[in-house]
């Protein structure tokens, strides 16, 4: 039986680590787990552990895990999120070498890979997989960002046919959806509105997900409630506030305050470098004219 199945002993983990509901996850009582889903288990405590910014002390303790490639994975993770990037893509070269059918490997290399810009290896090692949702998710991410929504699309709809109502399905979609545009924004907003609201399953990155699609639909006030939410879900979520930042330039708001956070908490966010980015080329070109008085 697939342990990440509905009648699976790992659906419940599975879909709150993926809901944003790290704390849960940390917190998952896996005594009573069957002695081949621990690890599976312990990995994605270990995960949401990096997802809140104890990378360090993932580092600390996973030597006690053993040698297993998992937990050689979670490390090299870990050194990521903590900032030796180098170090890691290294790890994950080699052990795309020797452990590509593994799929912690597959998914955490994946994900290291596309951050260094290494798209194509990315892809290679992700490809790998033997029916893993979160990796069809991983592609579908990469898909996204290469502006391939024809090939995003393509998966997601391939992995509706076996997988159905999963979560991942729904939430690989509703990312489709909102590159998609059209009515495809309403069926997104649905998606991430039921796992917002509900109490046992929002979380700032369902709440995230629903104020993306009211911008996107226009409903500015909602989208608005939505990132209050959640940053007072988590003041230091660097999605909510640099949607923030988008909602307040739509709405012709002063940005200085979400971006002086943003800047203190991940000063490379993408949103921060492409700023940048943007704004140096306007410099590069004002910079070409100079100003005429006519008399």
């Amino acid at each position: 039986m697939d342990p990440f199945s509905a009648e699976g002993e790992l659906l419940n983990i599975h879909n709150a680590f993926h809901q944003g509901q790290y704390q849960t996850v940390i917190d998952f009582d896996t005594s009573s787990l069957s002695s081949e889903n621990k690890t599976p288990a312990r990995v994605l405590q270990l995960r949401a552990q990096i997802a809140v910014g104890q990378a360090k002390e993932v580092l600390a303790s996973i030597g006690k895990a053993g040698s297993a490639p998992e937990f050689a994975a979670v490390k090299a993770f870990a050194q990521h999120s903590s900032g030796s990037t180098s170090n890691a893509v290294s790890e994950f070269e080699s052990l795309a070498e020797t452990e590509s059918e593994n799929t912690t490997v597959q998914l955490l290399g994946g994900t290291v890979l596309q951050a260094a810009g290494k798209t194509e290896e990315a892809l290679l090692l992700l490809s790998k997989h033997q029916g893993s949702l979160e990796a069809i998710a991983l592609i579908v991410q990469i898909h996204l960002q290469q502006n391939r929504t024809d090939l995003a699309l393509k998966e997601v709809q391939a992995a509706r046919k076996w997988a159905q109502d999963s979560l991942l399905v729904n939430i690989a979609e509703s990312w489709v959806g909102l590159r998609m545009g059209g009515e495809r924004y309403q069926q997104a907003f649905y998606v991430f509105e039921e796992m917002a609201q509900a109490p046992s399953t929002s979380a700032t990155k369902s709440l995230v997900g629903q104020a993306v699609a009211e911008l996107h639909l226009g409903r500015l006030p909602e989208a608005e409630a939505a990132l209050q939410q959640a940053v007072q879900k988590d003041p230091n979520d660097m999605e909510a506030i640099a949607n923030s930042i988008v909602l307040n330039v739509i709405s012709s708001k002063d940005t200085s305050e979400p971006t002086s956070s943003l800047k203190g908490i991940a000063p490379e966010h993408p949103l921060l470098v492409d700023l940048q980015e943007k704004s140096s080329l306007f410099d590069q070109a004002a910079g070409k004219y100079s100003a005429k008085v006519a008399s």
